[in-house]
């Protein structure tokens, strides 16, 4: 199988480019740019483009497929050769279905929390050494890709983002891949460019909903009520609700309470506690005991880039996380003051996202860094202008998070001096973007911040 890959450089589409290659296929790929980590882990593969751009001469008719990411346009001159010379051109999640048509299929989807749950599923498969494909939007310790893919697994784990499939698919990927066993986290509104009302958002869930298959598994958070209305009265597939595990904190750290015993685990906060309930779910429809599940799942240490510590020593902790939207910045912000009630917390985020950075998507933020003792909000206008948007102002940002002393700021560099020089005795910092805050060395400088 010959199968080329337009615009190889996107964090999912160089993943799945590496899973084929893997797999024994023969992959190709171009891109008018090409990033880290991306760029090194196609060259550790050998499939780093010799040059940047787009070459009609990479198409031709002998091609098995083409797999088309978010990054390129409708009018690419190779998706327009491919279209002329009939080469099938696949989406990336409309490919992972082509690849596992004939397996269990389970996927993780919601607002928030769909990465992490993924990612503890397949921690509890991989340490009950069960063997499954997967696609994952983190890096996870003991897997070297985000996605995974083999001709001798039965069963296939992916992680359900509601986004658009490709340029000229507008279908949200979740809707492609028709699984048998589905679970729902909560819905709160997102991806306003895509879905410019809440009711809008809330559909793409409905239809999810809706193509589990015939007699298959649907598991959902018991206290979202938008899911709870879309599930009500649906007939044809089991339906299980979950609700957050019990548990209880000793000296900063969190143990599930089970029959009785108490199983400590390394993640925190009532979200992962719900995502844990959930998981547990999803395993226990692939076979899973609950002594096996609880065993595992004591182990794992979290996804990346979720409440990922950076540094740490006796009195301070550094942690990064991908939180953006208001659900998850909220959701964050609370587990770390409430794991820590005894230390002070400094909160910085980070507006990034085409959502987060529209003028009338800022409201959705009102007092979700309430639990922060300090907050910083951090934007660059550069990228306000380069995704084609509105102005906003600092006064905006302040008056729509509702937060009493808010920090607003233009400058990355000022922030992170300021916070450099604070006194960080008993204080945890939280970095949250789903960017990079200009490329700052968030690692360098948790460490150097923990002294």
């Amino acid at each position: 199988m010959h199968i080329h890959f337009i615009a190889i450089g996107g964090s999912a589409m160089h993943n799945l480019a590496i899973a084929l290659h893997k797999k024994g296929y023969k992959i190709t790929g171009s891109d008018d740019e090409v990033f880290e980590p991306s760029k090194s882990r196609l060259q550790k593969y050998g499939l780093l483009p010799d040059g940047f751009g787009w070459d009609i001469n990479n198409i031709s008719a002998n091609l098995d497929a083409v797999i088309l990411g978010m990054h390129a346009r409708e009018d690419n001159p190779e998706l327009l050769k491919a279209q002329e010379l009939g080469v099938k051109v696949y989406s990336y999640p409309e490919y992972l279905y082509e690849q596992t048509k004939n397996k269990t299929r389970v996927v993780i989807g919601g607002s928030h929390g769909k990465t992490t749950i993924t990612s503890m599923v397949m921690h509890v498969l991989k340490e009950n050494n069960l063997a499954f494909d997967y696609m994952v939007g983190a890096n996870l310790e003991g897997f070297e890709t985000m996605v995974g893919l083999n001709d001798d697994t039965g069963i296939a784990v992916f992680e359900g983002d509601e986004y658009l499939s490709s340029p000229i698919d507008r279908r949200p990927k979740f809707h492609l891949y028709k699984p048998h066993i589905a679970l729902l986290t909560g819905i709160a509104w997102d991806h306003i460019n895509v879905f410019p009302t809440f009711e809008n958002y809330v559909q793409q869930f409905e239809a999810f909903v809706g193509l589990v298959e015939p007699g298959g598994y649907l598991t959902y958070f018991q206290e979202d009520g938008h899911i709870q209305e879309i599930v009500s009265g649906k007939e044809g597939i089991s339906i299980e609700p979950y609700i957050t595990h019990q548990y209880v904190n000793k000296h900063g750290k969190t143990c599930l309470l089970v029959e009785g015993r108490e199983i400590p685990i390394h993640v925190f906060g009532n979200h992962n506690l719900q995502n844990i309930s959930g998981a547990k779910n999803i395993c226990l429809q692939l076979g899973i005991t609950e002594r096996q599940f609880y065993t595992a799942i004591s182990s794992f240490k979290g996804a990346g880039r979720r409440l990922q510590v950076l540094a740490e020593n006796e009195k301070t902790i550094v942690y990064q996380d991908f939180a953006h939207s208001p659900s998850k910045l909220k959701a964050t912000t609370e587990a770390v003051k409430k794991q820590f009630p005894e230390r002070a917390l400094v909160a910085c985020m980070e507006l990034h996202t085409f959502s987060s950075l529209k003028k009338e998507f800022l409201p959705q933020y009102k007092h979700c860094m309430d639990e922060a003792d300090v907050a910083f909000v951090y934007y660059n206008p550069h990228t306000v202008a380069h995704k084609k948007l509105e102005p906003i102002t600092k006064q905006q940002v302040f008056e729509s998070f509702g937060k009493e002393g808010l920090v607003v700021t233009t400058d990355s560099d000022a922030l992170f001096a300021e916070l450099q020089k604070q006194d960080w005795q008993n204080k945890n910092l939280l970095l949250m973007s789903s960017g990079n805050f200009d490329g700052k060395g968030l690692k360098e400088i948790a460490v150097k911040i923990v002294g």
